[in-house]
């Protein structure tokens, strides 16, 4: 995508953000726009269905009646929703005093095609991949939600210190320090095997 594109969404966007402040129909186009990608970070956080629903809909709730406070301040809407989601996720787990996050191995949403392996099909790669998801559970908690946003949502490190509250150059230095922590460790299990 062009920066005149890019630049003409980012454009578009805020528009419909302005209308959507008066107009239901254009918070719905929104709420539609979103949705998926909201749930799904909900979803790895909290995991399962029924819990991300409902924080999934305070989050739409909360972002509805706070949509006049809405300021654009150069990033996407999404960054905003985000830190909504992020906030909801941290009282659903205070709250409830519990902290339980889906497995990385299961990154595909309820109701998708299950991509089980066959037994006989397992190779290595599926047991490097098994153990790179073990490495991962392993993280602190905001390692694993900076991995998701970074790696499952797409997101950008400016996106990602705005629902972090950090700042970009230490959301891009924290990555690479996490990638760099799990290659190490991947090498040493690989050196390991090789003895």
């Amino acid at each position: 995508m062009s920066i005149h594109s890019n630049k003409q969404v980012h454009e578009e966007e805020h528009a419909l953000i302005e209308r959507a402040k008066t107009e239901p129909e254009a918070f719905g186009m929104l709420y539609e726009s979103y949705l998926d990608r909201i749930y799904r970070y909900v979803y790895y956080r909290v995991g399962n269905t029924q819990d991300a629903e409902d924080i999934t809909a305070r989050v739409f709730f909360k972002a509805l009646t706070h949509l006049g406070s809405y300021r654009h301040q150069g990033l996407p809407f999404s960054a905003w929703l985000y830190r909504i989601a992020h906030n909801q996720v941290a009282n659903f787990h205070r709250d409830n005093s519990r902290y339980q996050e889906t497995s990385l191995e299961s990154l595909t949403l309820p109701g998708e095609a299950s991509r089980q392996p066959l037994p006989e099909n397992e190779s290595a790669d599926q047991q490097e991949l098994a153990y790179l998801l073990s490495l991962v559970r392993d993280l602190p908690a905001y390692q694993r939600e900076l991995l998701i946003l970074k790696a499952v949502d797409n997101l950008s490190n400016q996106e990602i210190a705005v629902i972090m509250r950090r700042s970009e150059s230490a959301i891009k230095s924290l990555y690479h320090r996490v990638l760099r922590s799990l290659r190490a460790r991947m090498e040493a299990q690989h050196g390991q095997r090789n003895l």
